[in-house]
């Protein structure tokens, strides 16, 4: 299982590199907050369409380290593209391209990893997930420095972490997809499992306020008077607050409820984002960053341990792929796209503001569902 360890470790250095320093490249060419946030709103656009695509294919194929192996060829040749031109039909068309294969890539990785797991029985998911935190961690301090002085390097370091996960890919086990041998189960069949999209809404919802996050945090923090170093700092602080969940993902998930995870993941929200809004020095708000363990790594892993659980076998690749496309694509599409032109309405400050107001509304929600639960495994 170390090759899987060293491929979560590889892989989400990518993550660090486009994720971080992506919008910075869009406001050195010169793109206003608006055109920042419809660039970024594209990618979660294609990803609603791309994640059932690789979901199924995943499911259907005879190995899904085939259709991984394509997605992550796929971003490597496009992002040695992307910079060939600064016209904006050009960037949409890149960022369009680079979410189609990149959009499932995590997700047909985890429901590779999660049954070779349930094979193996000596490794739990939350330590090799704990790779990615590491790669991302690694990443984020070293292209700090690189972007100080030239921000377009993040093309080539990109496709140098793609390359460097395909050939860590080529040593997997084979995992066929469980319909490659003629049990076809719709895809809709997910949306059957209640309690699974209940998840999945709270999960949304909270996953729209880090689309906001993700795409305006950079531009916010240099506004600030934050620089690219000290941003890379701040990713590290974010990553690595997910070291303690995922060491212990397994045991948390085997004895607290979903609820109340997802409870802890609403407060934590909530919080982060009024310490954002209430401070301007950008000193200030890297201690706001270690409540990060408690949102993102969290909604993510407990979501994607449930679906390999409770999914039927036979759509555990697209239920992943469902996470991915409501998470990575529906929630990315509201946070950029809205938040592009609500910063310039009311400033990114007060869009920080009003989103821990959304997250105090999820505390409200999970109450009220817990609260439903209770009754309802109580006896009459």
């Amino acid at each position: 299982m170390v090759v899987f360890l060293l491929f979560y470790t590889v892989v989400y250095m990518g993550n660090a590199v486009y994720g971080t320093f992506i919008p910075l490249y869009f406001q050195s060419i010169g793109a206003s907050p608006s055109e920042i946030g419809t660039l970024l709103s594209l990618g979660p656009l294609v990803a609603v369409l791309a994640q059932p695509f690789w979901g199924l294919q995943g499911d259907r194929a005879k190995s899904k380290n085939s259709v991984l192996m394509i997605m992550i060829v796929g971003c490597g040749i496009v992002m040695l593209l992307f910079p060939l031109s600064t016209a904006f039909v050009y960037l949409m068309a890149m960022v369009g391209l680079l979410t189609f294969f990149q959009t499932s890539i995590f997700a047909v990785s985890d429901a590779i990893t999660l049954e070779e797991l349930d094979k193996q029985k000596r490794w739990s998911y939350g330590p090799i997930r704990l790779g990615g935190t590491i790669g991302f961690a690694l990443m984020s301090i070293a292209f700090g420095y690189v972007a100080q002085h030239e921000i377009s390097y993040i093309f080539p370091v990109y496709a140098l972490v793609m390359l460097v996960s395909l050939f860590l890919l080529l040593r997997f086990p084979k995992v066929s997809g469980h319909q490659s041998t003629g049990n076809k189960v719709k895809f809709w069949v997910l949306f059957k499992q209640r309690k699974l999209m209940v998840y999945l809404a709270i999960s949304v919802v909270l996953q729209i306020t880090l689309g906001y996050y993700y795409t305006f945090f950079p531009v916010y923090y240099k506004a600030m008077g934050g620089d690219n170093v000290l941003l890379g700092w701040s990713m590290v602080i974010s990553a690595l607050s997910e070291v303690p969940f995922l060491l212990f993902a397994k045991r948390i998930f085997e004895r607290v409820r979903i609820t109340h995870v997802l409870l802890i993941s609403s407060i934590a929200t909530a919080l982060r984002w009024f310490a954002f809004s209430f401070t301007d020095n950008p000193i200030w708000v890297l201690p706001a960053q270690i409540l990060h363990g408690l949102i993102y790594i969290v909604l993510s892993v407990t979501i994607a341990m449930y679906i390999n659980q409770q999914v039927p076998k036979e759509l555990r690749a697209s239920g992943q792929a469902l996470n991915g496309l409501l998470s990575l694509g529906v929630a990315r599409i509201i946070g950029s796209f809205a938040g592009g032109f609500a910063s310039e309405a009311f400033g990114m400050k007060n869009v920080f503001f009003y989103n821990g107001w959304i997250a105090v509304g999820c505390v409200v929600c999970i109450l009220i569902v817990h609260q439903r639960e209770k009754g309802a495994s109580s006896p009459a």
